[in-house]
């Protein structure tokens, strides 16, 4: 496959016509243009002579009801979207949003932005040796469309047409030309075979499974308990330059575990190979055992240049109790994380202060601009001074865990907001209702933070509760949004988009399955994303995105954590990976084990 130097973006940006005059081409970047032209043979990050061989089995957390991760109903199996379904495109994790041909041997965007066409490589097959066809790739719109999960039915609204266009292409056109990053969202859409399920099927939480064209096939399904993938000899799509290096092991095994120190014993045990580590207590302390000390375990840690996002604990702004941002603000005051990182973490964390930390992206530090400024114009109380001047911080305390300082100020928040204490109550001064709230969890490694939060609140007359529920449980009520307060993350891109719609935009603060488990509804929150989603210059979509984390700053949504600076990824020796780390961490489709 020849793939040629500049992408439609970039050829906009040197005012060069790239529309329906201009030829198709097979990699796109959303802004700029691919890092990789017509030598491309393999990413940077792989091992292309990689052996292929062994098995790779890796631990989940909690259970599963269903082997669709396209659909809402039931928590879905691991790995099927990533070892089964493909794209139309696939995405370089070494580019903040650039897509190179997989499905789609090439993409074209029509010279008014408002349509798309993708041109099928004709070699393309499913698992069952079927071709893929311009009718699986409407298919799979539609159900998605139509029934599946809140994201897809989001994006894809704004699609009013898809049609076949000559043998092998498949044309979307959209209600308008602001979303720029429409075309690359829809590049990334699954596909599957159309023969193979109906509408009735395909919204049906099922043990079986869809046909896709990825590298591997389910072999074995044990409901809830483990599933098992074969890589297949004769994947269509072996020898692309987008795959060469990746997908080694003939066997993936996914193990899950009700009990987070079980599937802990069950690594060390050498029953799993490979963890992403996530509590630095453990990291610190859990790994002094004999394998790490003589090398057959490896504890590595990868650099990672994506954001790290937002982990919180989640307001659910449904809640009366938690509808006034004076509250919320209250509340945040009270969370000592300088008690929590060096009591609980080995002091392993950082605080985090944006929805896009560790990144450019983030506004803290930052004034806002002029961009931002003629942005956040109409919604003149939509950010506070200090968020827009970029001098904000969240409180600091001297990690007692009975800040004084603190305290006070949450109080005068409080009291601000209506709420007196009486008899060792907090409660609204009108209505005499108890500022009193429940945390939903579904791990016990949950539990010491949200304990330790719920202990900062007590000396206010806050009464918070703390409750452990099971994995099926805890998904069933995210999807009906049936809780007070949760803990969450809410992962990053240096390419936020369509995805922000689905967790802060009104339209989805009340379809269930949504990630906007806050509830926002804030006008500000959805003018600054369609701002980003319409950016013409990488500076203005810089702009767009900080002025998106002022708004939600300053909405109050979250009490914002921490997160790790590095991957912390412990491993047994018998399995290797490439020396180059990409932007978006290690990637273990890209690893190996040496032949015995």
């Amino acid at each position: 496959m020849s793939f040629r130097k500049f992408s439609l973006v970039a050829l906009a940006a040197l005012g060069l016509n790239w529309g329906a005059d201009a030829a198709p081409v097979p990699a796109i970047a959303l802004h700029g243009k691919p890092l990789f032209g017509d030598d491309f043979r393999a990413f940077p990050y792989v091992n292309p002579a990689a052996p292929k061989g062994g098995k790779l089995t890796l631990g989940v957390l909690g259970s599963y009801e269903n082997v669709n991760p396209l659909i809402v109903g039931g928590t879905p199996a691991s790995g099927i979207r990533e070892f089964v379904i493909e794209s139309l495109m696939a995405r370089s994790l070494d580019e903040p949003f650039t897509l190179y041909g997989l499905l789609a041997e090439t993409i074209d965007i029509a010279d008014d932005r408002k349509s798309v066409t993708f041109t099928l490589n004709p070699a393309a097959r499913f698992s069952d040796r079927q071709p893929v066809t311009p009718e699986d790739v409407i298919n799979s719109f539609e159900l998605l469309k139509e029934k599946g999960r809140p994201n897809h039915r989001t994006y894809f609204a704004k699609v009013t047409k898809a049609e076949k266009i000559g043998d092998r292409s498949v044309r979307f056109t959209f209600e308008d030309a602001s979303d720029r990053e429409l075309p690359l969202i829809l590049g990334l859409m699954p596909v599957f075979a159309a023969h193979a399920t109906t509408p009735e099927k395909f919204e049906s939480a099922s043990m079986t499974p869809l046909v896709g064209s990825g590298p591997y096939t389910v072999s074995k399904i044990d409901a809830g308990r483990s599933i098992i993938y074969q890589r297949d000899p004769d994947y269509w799509g072996k020898d692309l330059p987008v795959n060469r290096g990746r997908f080694n092991f003939d066997e993936i095994r996914f193990d899950y575990y009700r009990d987070a120190s079980a599937m802990f014993e069950a690594f060390k045990a050498g029953n799993i190979d490979l963890r992403l580590e996530e509590d630095p207590g453990r990291w610190a302390t859990g790994y002094d055992i004999p394998a790490v000390r003589d090398g057959r375990i490896i504890k590595a840690e990868f650099d990672i240049g994506l954001p790290a996002g937002m982990t919180a604990l989640v307001f659910n702004t449904r809640r009366s109790f938690f509808a006034d941002p004076l509250v919320r603000r209250a509340l945040m005051t009270l969370f000592d994380f300088e008690w929590c990182n060096r009591t609980l973490y080995n002091g392993l964390y950082k605080r985090t202060e944006s929805y896009f930390e560790r990144s450019y992206l983030a506004s803290p530090g930052h004034p806002a601009d002029a961009y931002e400024q003629k942005l956040l114009a109409p919604y003149p109380d939509a950010v506070r001074p200090e968020i827009m001047a970029g001098t904000y911080r969240f409180p600091t305390t001297d990690g007692s865990g009975q800040d004084r300082p603190n305290q006070k100020a949450a109080f005068a928040l409080l009291k601000k907001a209506g709420m007196v204490l009486e008899g060792g109550r907090m409660i609204n001064g009108k209505t005499g209702q108890p500022l009193a709230f429940e945390i939903l969890a579904n791990s016990n490694a949950q539990e010491a933070l949200l304990l330790s939060y719920a202990r900062s609140l007590a000396p206010l007359g806050i009464q918070a509760r703390v409750r452990l529920v099971d994995s099926a449980q805890y998904q069933a009520r995210l999807t009906e949004f049936d809780y007070d307060m949760i803990q969450n993350t809410w992962p990053s891109s240096l390419s936020p988009g369509n995805e922000q719609l689905f967790r802060w935009s009104a339209k989805t603060a009340d379809a269930k399955g949504s990630f906007n488990f806050a509830g926002v509804k804030n006008p500000a929150a959805d003018a600054m994303i369609d701002a980003m989603l319409a950016a013409n210059t990488e500076t203005d979509f810089i702009s767009s995105v900080r002025a998106l984390d002022r708004v939600l700053l300053s909405g109050d949504y979250v009490v914002p954590l921490f997160y790790t600076p590095r991957q912390w990824v412990p491993y047994w020796s018998r399995l290797k990976h490439p020396d180059k780390t990409p932007l978006f961490g290690y990637s273990v489709d890209t690893w190996w084990t040496e032949p015995k």
